[in-house]
């Protein structure tokens, strides 16, 4: 398939915010130790809007997983590549990995899981700020939702239009840390 007929598949789609994305994650936590036992994983973290309380999201739970070093990556991605996991990107210290996504669209529990060295987590910022930060977090939420239909179908666009505003509350998150 093509990328834009990737994209047509599966769209951007928001929904308002559902108490089972934390079950879920919980789960598929514990599916993940169970398959990455004696990788090398030091943290595992649920990141993503749908960590983030009472937010709308795209239905899709997002999983940080922090790896000791590059041979536990490569561990890890060897025994995630022999489960139901699909390998999106991989790039020297990064590795990106999807679970429900079919030939006929999303399954019910969506996953992303991204694969990095330790201390490569500037997502668990992000998350805790805003989680602290109710009307911030609704500001991203608006945000979403103003660029949810002009980029239904282009993840890249919409991703990217979100940027500077997730620059700028992660390093906010960073410098009330450092206070």
């Amino acid at each position: 398939m093509t990328l834009e007929e990737l994209w047509q598949l599966f769209p951007i789609i928001l929904t308002e915010h559902n108490p089972k994305w934390k079950e879920w994650y919980e789960d598929e936590q514990q599916e993940l130790q169970t398959i990455l036992k004696n990788t090398g994983v030091e943290r595992i973290h649920h990141i993503g809007s749908t960590a983030i309380d009472g937010i709308w999201a795209k239905p899709t739970v997002d999983i940080l997983i922090e790896m000791s070093g590059t041979k536990g990556l490569e561990s890890a991605y060897e025994a995630l590549s022999g489960h139901r996991y699909l390998c999106m990107s991989r790039s020297g210290k990064r590795i990106d990995f999807n679970k429900g996504y079919t030939k006929h669209g999303f399954a019910e529990r969506v996953f992303h899981i991204h694969l990095r060295l330790s201390g490569d987590n500037d997502e668990i910022y992000f998350r805790d700020y805003l989680n602290r930060n109710q009307p911030i977090a609704l500001e991203y939420e608006s945000l979403k939702k103003s660029l949810w239909k002009r980029f239904e179908h282009d993840r890249d666009a919409y991703t990217n239009a979100k940027t500077e505003f997730v620059r700028r509350y992660t390093l906010e998150a960073k410098r009330a840390q450092l206070l």
